[in-house]
């Protein structure tokens, strides 16, 4: 039984898409202490953004006489600038790279305003009022046909065309993670910096940061803010690789639930654990899909239910015997005493001498 090399692209490119989700709300939960399962709300937004804002400001710029909407012509407007893109790689670079930072921006807005119950609330309260949140926007998306073509949702220009053939999938399997690698190292960087001390703090004892003079209330935004623009510009890479965006595409079990299980299985404030807890819950509903024929004589029931019960008992067996995670978090590094008092005496001399 030979796997197909698709079968490898494909899997590596979800992987890397939910890897940029996960370590959002990793970023969130696992470092900051904020139960985000509104993690739908920002990814939705990201690809909503991608689905009503780059596609008219293309129509305006290439089609001026205004012939054509984008909405309710939305193959013929899509299927013109897909020609155009087509044929100028730079252009597609171009709203590629411009699609992906505003769908950051507007991830940004949404996690300032979900910042708002996030400074007043705590617990299942806030997670209660953020998946509402959530909820609402995909029910806007679903019911506003102006915004995204409403449930039937829209197509949108394929920054992958240039490419061609079999080589798309291949493209837009690099450009995610290349993406997850960038958002990987700054992460590691943010966390590593005084700012993701503070972060830590703040989850372990918020009263004690407040003492040491940590504006809680500042840092649970910027948190917000930053997660939600990540994890926004993973919902514009998903529209990308499907080249359409609908409402009905996100839904709370696979842009919320999912994640979370992935950094409590991977291990919650540890980016290597969001990406391995991320690329052993794909890889195990990958093989379950692919491979769901070959099941079929070993189970009682629809093969479609057996990830989510795998799935689940993962979860439960992680729960109970390695609460941590499969890879736990490190102790953050500091200078040893020596050091320390090296680093002292270095600035005594100077300032004395000076």
């Amino acid at each position: 039984m030979t796997i197909p090399a698709v079968f490898f692209i494909d899997l590596l490119t979800i992987i890397g898409l939910f890897v940029i989700i996960s370590m959002s709300l990793n970023l969130e939960f696992g470092y900051a202490g904020v139960p985000n399962f509104g993690k739908l709300l920002a990814v939705a937004g990201g690809a909503f953004f991608v689905g009503a804002v780059p596609g008219r400001l293309m129509m305006f710029i290439f089609n001026p006489s205004g012939g054509l909407d984008f909405v309710l012509n939305n193959i013929e407007a899509v299927t013109m600038l897909n020609q155009v893109i087509a044929s100028d790689p730079s252009a597609s670079i171009i709203y590629l790279l411009l699609s992906l930072v505003g769908a950051g921006i507007a991830g940004g807005v949404l996690g300032y305003v979900a910042s708002y119950p996030a400074i007043r609330l705590r617990g299942d309260y806030l997670a209660i009022t953020l998946l509402a949140m959530a909820e609402i926007l995909r029910v806007v998306g679903d019911n506003w046909p102006e915004l995204i073509g409403g449930s039937m949702g829209v197509r949108i220009p394929d920054p992958f065309r240039w490419v061609g053939g079999e080589s798309r999938a291949l493209a837009a399997a690099v450009t995610i993670l290349a993406v997850a690698a960038v958002v990987f190292v700054y992460l590691e960087l943010v966390l590593r910096s005084p700012l993701g001390r503070a972060l830590r703090a703040m989850r372990d004892d918020e009263l004690s940061a407040e003492v040491y003079g940590k504006d809680v209330v500042r840092l649970r935004t910027k948190t917000l803010i930053v997660g939600c623009a990540i994890a926004a510009i993973g919902g514009a890479l998903y529209s990308f690789l499907t080249a359409s965006v609908s409402a009905r595409d996100f839904n709370r079990v696979t842009h919320t639930f999912w994640p979370w299980v992935m950094v409590i299985v991977g291990g919650a404030g540890n980016n290597v654990g969001a990406l391995v807890g991320a690329g052993i819950f794909v890889t195990l509903r990958k093989i379950i899909t692919f491979y769901k024929s070959y099941f079929e004589p070993f189970v009682p029931f629809d093969v479609v239910w057996l990830e989510y019960l795998l799935l689940g008992l993962a979860l439960i067996v992680v729960l109970l015997y390695r609460p941590e995670g499969l890879v736990p978090e490190k102790p953050t590094k500091t200078l040893i005493r020596k050091d320390i008092q090296e680093i002292a005496e270095r600035v005594r001399t100077e300032a004395s001498s000076g």
